[in-house]
């Protein structure tokens, strides 16, 4: 398992050649996309500018958000999937194909508790890709993020920041900043921030004046007009902004006790997966690659 730092400029591209699949050192950074329902961004008006590919696909099971980004101007047009569920995997991995992808990494805001990763599934099914997940969730693992990290393909790059609250390992995923990165921001907040609500944070290490901390540090100092992307939504909704959720945030608008008060006495039931997938999220999704070796 690999634990990096990855650090400006992208030092890291998975298209160079390596003595080993693995061919990692510290100091580096890892390669990435972004969002329009519709196809592709440009970032400015130089044809060599990168291109971002974005889709948001859905788990109608767990509510869960699946984010596939891709570099559309990069001749491999290298991908990344946010938060694959194992249900879904033969559809992303079609989509890809079919869109002419280099999927080459598959990354998890959180270790999830209502839904499997479908990060093992994909690792048998596309070679060289690579599972992500922060080092902070004790998860396993073929990349390790910590806060300050940036995670890069084809001339794009996503920004790791730590959200820890909903469980002491979430991470959100921000788009890059400067002229060559696509404009507005997005940040994809996993748990942490909900289109008006937040993850609860009654179990797995949760803390809730953490994730206050978090959210009010982390995502609301982001540019207010940057796009949210939350790992569930059971409403239909698909996108917030930094500056509606400071607004209209029902918990995370009010004052750090008065959130705690609201956040301990939400009296909600475990999830009915959380048996089953917390413990196949904690190795990455990876159990199944082992026991057919085994």
């Amino acid at each position: 398992m690999l634990n990096l730092r990855f650090i400006r400029p992208c030092l890291f591209s998975p298209f160079l050649n390596r003595s080993s699949s693995f061919g990692f050192s510290p100091k580096q950074t890892i390669n990435f996309v972004l969002r329009s329902q519709m196809g592709t961004l440009t970032t400015s008006s130089s044809q060599s500018s990168p291109k971002l590919f974005f889709r948001q696909l859905f788990e109608k099971e767990s509510s869960t958000y699946t984010y596939l980004l891709a570099d559309f101007s990069h001749p491999d047009k290298p991908a990344l999937l946010i938060d694959p569920v194992d249900s879904t995997v033969d559809r992303d991995l079609s989509l890809v194909k079919e869109l002419g992808l280099k999927l080459i990494y598959a990354m998890n805001t959180h270790v999830h508790a209502d839904h499997v990763t479908g990060t093992g599934l994909i690792k048998g099914k596309a070679p060289g890709l690579k599972s992500v997940i922060s080092k902070a969730s004790g998860s396993k693992a073929d990349v390790f993020v910590e806060p300050g990290d940036k995670i890069c393909f084809g001339n794009l790059f996503l920004e790791v920041r730590a959200t820890p609250g909903h469980t002491m390992g979430c991470v959100t995923y921000v788009t890059g900043y400067g002229p060559d990165q696509p404009q507005p921001r997005m940040a994809f907040t996993g748990d942490a921030l909900l289109i008006r609500g937040c993850g609860r944070t009654d179990f797995q290490g949760g803390s809730s004046q953490q994730l206050y901390k978090s959210v009010h540090s982390q995502i609301f100092t982001l540019p207010k007009e940057t796009l949210l992307y939350p790992a569930h939504d059971y409403k239909g909704l698909t996108v917030t902004t930094v500056g509606e959720e400071m607004l209209y945030n029902p918990r995370l608008t009010k004052d750090e006790e008065t959130f705690k008060s609201i956040m301990d006495n939400l009296n909600l039931p475990y999830p009915k997966m959380i048996d089953v997938a917390v413990p196949a999220n904690m190795v990455c999704g990876l159990q199944d690659l082992d026991s057919k070796a085994s």
